[in-house]
């Protein structure tokens, strides 16, 4: 099958304790790569594209190497993944899935269109050895997929009432979950 009828056959994900718990499983078996990365974790629910492509350009400006991760997408997959503004290449997309695979395969692990992205994600930045990634929360809250990382930086932009099947009905329970690391701590 190709990576493009594969991508479009994924499922959408959940947002709970167990998606969180299962990216951890895949990325400790995958070497935990997102560990060895510099992250600006964005959440909130009007703004966060914005300030990630503020932070975006001004790295590029600083000749500083940077990972942009973000959701959703416009037009094609690849613009969820970026390197100094150039998109992830299918060819690109298609070698680190053939690297994640059959460790898919062997734990019968079934992820979500987004874990996808987010795995391919975390092994490209690592794999391009990039400086900063600035990475968007998908479904902005605890549960969300790219909590596997340790940001050096989490930004909260504005909140607002989004997402409230999940992330709560009041805007006090919705920005519980999207400042969710100082919840852990």
């Amino acid at each position: 099958m190709d990576i493009q009828t594969y991508i479009q056959n994924l499922p959408n994900g959940r947002a709970d304790n167990q998606s969180v718990k299962k990216m951890k499983q895949i990325m400790k078996k995958l070497g935990n790569p997102q560990n060895e990365l510099t992250f600006i974790h964005i959440t909130g629910t009007n703004g966060k594209g914005s300030v990630l492509e503020m932070l975006n350009n001004i790295c590029i400006k600083s000749n500083i190497k940077v990972g942009k991760f973000i959701s959703p997408h416009l037009i094609s997959y690849n613009e969820r993944i970026s390197i100094n503004g150039k998109n992830i290449t299918d060819q690109e997309i298609q070698e680190i899935y053939q690297e994640i695979q059959s460790t898919l395969e062997k734990e019968n692990i079934e992820i979500s269109f987004f874990e996808f992205f987010t795995i391919i994600a975390f092994l490209y930045f690592y794999q391009e050895k990039v400086d900063i990634v600035l990475m968007e929360v998908g479904l902005g809250g605890l549960y969300d997929s790219t909590n596997v990382i340790k940001p050096m930086i989490s930004v909260i932009t504005s909140i607002g009432y989004d997402h409230m099947q999940v992330l709560g009905s009041t805007l006090e329970e919705i920005a519980k979950q999207k400042a969710r690391y100082y919840q852990r701590k």
